[in-house]
């Protein structure tokens, strides 16, 4: 059994493939050539714990994470868990996963498919609210998506965004890359925008001009009580864009807008549907809003890339002596 920890993962990783691999997730999503159970969702106080099986034609497996948003002020990883891949024909465990990079990858990937569909080619700068470790993932795998030439990052944390800028400064010298000095900077310099939060209220203004003709990629919000966006954008919006119906239940940023009658049901659509019914056309100059809240199927299908991209590689520890 191999163990691969977040410097493999990132070793084995081609984020071009990701993306790509994440494309054929929704079409196994789509024609139903998985099993996807709803995840155990377990909340205790502020912290959750979630537990996702998946199964796959030739490989099942298990993501087991934490998410402990109280971990920012004792400078630990609000994320933690692992990933196990077993093989589909005799239950053997394959591999370990580092869950926390697993996740910063997957998910930046989905955020990367949706820039691929979403945003006409032409599109040029990029906002980030958030920038904390998925928010320049999501930056990470946005410039693989399209050309940009600009990245504005804005956090209510200075040092993180800092940090987020020159980190990806290093991976993206061409790009331009500076801080906002306020959330309404970010959307008058933006085209696409990405938020990254765990807010429990809006990031956004509730401002028509400021927010109409965006493409909102939203990766912060995975409980009912948390919302990024606020009422404005829904009013905007033809369609909302999900990774996964499971986002009804679980999203403020789906349950609240269905609730309030913001939008109607029929303006929700899955991502696996719209890309495998609407030809993959990009939709240009609307406001559209995809959410991601993520899923199991995500995790197992790019970890057992990473994993195949490890074993040709030679990367990772053995965890069995062989």
């Amino acid at each position: 059994m191999l163990y691969l920890n977040a410097e493999s993962l990132m070793q084995s990783a081609v984020p071009e493939e990701i993306m790509d691999r994440i494309e054929l997730v929704y079409a196994e999503l789509y024609s139903g050539r998985c099993t996807l159970p709803e995840r155990i969702h377990i909340d205790q106080n502020d912290n959750t714990i979630l537990y996702m099986p998946c199964f796959l034609e030739n490989i099942f497996g298990t993501k087991i994470l934490s998410l402990y948003p109280g971990n920012v002020k004792n400078n630990l990883p609000t994320i933690n868990g692992i990933v196990i891949l077993n093989d589909i024909s005799n239950g053997a465990p394959l591999a370990i996963l580092d869950g926390a990079r697993l996740t910063a990858l997957r998910t930046g990937a989905v955020g990367g498919v949706a820039i691929r569909h979403l945003a006409p080619e032409t599109t040029a700068r990029a906002g980030l609210i958030g920038a904390g470790v998925q928010g320049y993932f999501q930056l990470f795998f946005a410039a693989r998506a399209r050309n940009f030439k600009h990245f504005t990052v804005y956090d209510l944390d200075n040092s993180k965004v800092k940090s987020c800028c020159e980190k990806l400064k290093t991976v993206y010298p061409e790009i331009t890359i500076k801080p906002a000095g306020s959330v309404e900077e970010l959307l008058q310099e933006s085209e696409v925008i990405i938020t990254a939060t765990p807010s429990i209220s809006p990031v956004l203004p509730d401002h028509e001009e400021l927010l109409k003709n965006k493409l909102f990629i939203g990766i912060g919000s995975y409980k009912p009580e948390m919302r990024e966006y606020p009422r404005m954008v829904y009013k905007l919006v033809n369609q909302v864009l999900i990774d996964t119906i499971h986002g009804l239940q679980e999203s403020g940023d789906l349950i609240t807008p269905l609730q309030e009658k913001w939008i109607e049901p029929t303006q929700v659509t899955e991502f696996a549907k719209f890309l495998n019914e609407q030809n993959n056309n990009v939709i240009q100059q609307e406001t559209i809003l995809f959410k991601s809240v993520g899923m199991a199927l995500f995790d197992i299908a790019v970890g057992e890339l990473l994993f195949r991209n490890a074993v040709s590689k030679n990367i990772g520890i053995r965890l069995d002596g062989r």
